[in-house]
């Protein structure tokens, strides 16, 4: 039985690449970063965590070392014996022109992005003034809220109010090829915000925009401490299709099946899709990986994003709260290798970096994690991966599918 399991943890970059002073992101390193400042004692949080970063688990598949490797940073909390590791582990270095979450994906799978996709200059306002007067007009709109750059959480309390009261939704960029368009759930309504964002997709294509992100809010629970509002696990990406097709659409046309647990399916845009999971958190997503982990037989990928690290934690430059989520999903790992079969490979990635102790709040360009995981895989050091897409020519090879016309095998 042949089976591949991937496993993205959203925007754990482990330093940064060569070419990171062309984004600003010299020096830029997410992993590295979270554990010295857990080390240093500035990542504690009463109720949540304290002390070292532990991540003994993640440690045996080689994390440490695909750190190390990378950056140069030995960190305490991911040290394993040379005796104890059980995984192949090793970086890999992006050759897509951008640092966003589609041209990540598609490069693990084979398809790396040379050009530049379109983005929004960093003026106030941000958006041409022709695109929003076709937006207002076609879906009916008082109006548009925003039209910046700007922290999703922080634009939401400063506008969630005005928008309630206005029925203009929110509209706001980053440094990434992207339009997101947040909206209250229950005053707005859902439906209608997908609408919305379906013909701002329609409308940005021609600015070679990737994507556009529909991010309902709702009034937040007297719980939520100073926060008005929170976000809702209802987002929805509506992203260009990839360019070539990908080992997704390679492994279903040869018959095989792709299992979408997370936001993967709209990564895609559902190209190369046999079923769609979702979850609304890390744990509850990896309760859902454990599910499809059981019950998917021969010829299956699944394929998980762990979108917390990066949309609740990263963004937000959160050091303790990315900690303690890494901790979490450490602390399940066991659980999955107690499902796993004879011949299934694990694949433990990420799509870019987010350093929480970077200025700003955008991704950082750097290199991501390589790690392989199976009972039939033994421990090497991979060395450094010229292409993201050489995990993906692995999993292709595992599959065996055809070879990818992107990549070269980590077993080579």
């Amino acid at each position: 039985m042949t089976r591949a399991i991937i496993l993205i943890m959203d925007s754990l970059g482990i330093g940064a690449s060569d070419d990171a002073p062309r984004y600003g992101d010299q020096g830029a390193n997410t992993l590295g970063h979270i554990a010295e400042a857990c080390e240093k004692g500035e990542a504690d949080r009463k109720g949540l965590r304290q002390g070292p970063l532990r991540l003994p688990n993640l440690a045996r598949w080689g994390m440490g070392k695909a750190l190390e490797s990378s950056s140069g940073y030995k960190a305490t909390g991911l040290h394993c014996d040379e005796k104890k590791l059980e995984g192949a582990y090793g970086y890999a270095v992006e050759q897509s022109r951008g640092k966003d979450t589609p041209s990540g994906h598609w490069e693990l799978a084979g398809v790396p992005v040379p050009f530049d996709w379109g983005v929004f200059p960093r003026t106030v306002p941000c958006f041409p003034q022709s695109l929003v007067d076709e937006l207002v007009e076609r879906c009916q709109l008082p109006g548009i809220l925003g039209n910046c750059h700007a922290s999703g959480t922080e634009i939401i309390e400063q506008y969630g109010q005005e928008h309630i009261d206005s029925g203009k939704p929110i509209l706001y960029t980053s440094a990434d090829s992207v339009l997101q368009i947040a909206a209250h759930e229950e005053h707005f309504g859902l439906e209608r915000l997908y609408q919305l964002s379906s013909i701002a997709k329609e409308l940005v294509d021609k600015l070679n925009i990737t994507r556009v992100i529909a991010r309902p809010f709702i009034n937040a629970p007297s719980s939520a401490g100073n926060a008005a509002f929170q976000r809702t696990s209802n987002r929805r990406d509506l992203t260009t299709a990839p360019i070539a097709e990908t080992l997704l659409d390679k492994l279903v046309a040869a018959g095989g099946t792709v299992v979408s647990v997370g936001k993967i399916a709209d990564i895609f845009a559902h190209r190369g899709i046999s079923k769609t999971v979702k979850g609304k958190d890390n744990m509850d997503l990896f309760d859902r990986l454990l599910e499809e982990t059981e019950s998917n037989g021969d010829q299956s990928l699944i394929f998980v994003n762990f979108v917390d690290f990066d949309a609740v934690f990263g963004h937000r430059r959160d050091i303790p709260g990315y900690a303690a989520a890494l901790e979490a999903f450490d602390a399940r790992l066991p659980e999955l290798e107690a499902l796993l079969k004879e011949d299934d490979l694990v694949l433990i990635s990420a799509d870019h970096g987010c350093d929480p102790s970077w200025p700003g709040s955008d991704h950082t360009r750097e290199h991501v994690p390589v790690l392989f995981y199976g009972p039939n895989v033994k421990s090497a050091d991979l060395g450094q991966r010229n292409s993201f897409a050489d995990m993906g020519q692995t999993l292709a090879q595992h599959l065996q599918l055809a070879p990818l016309e992107q990549g070269k095998s980590c077993w080579e």
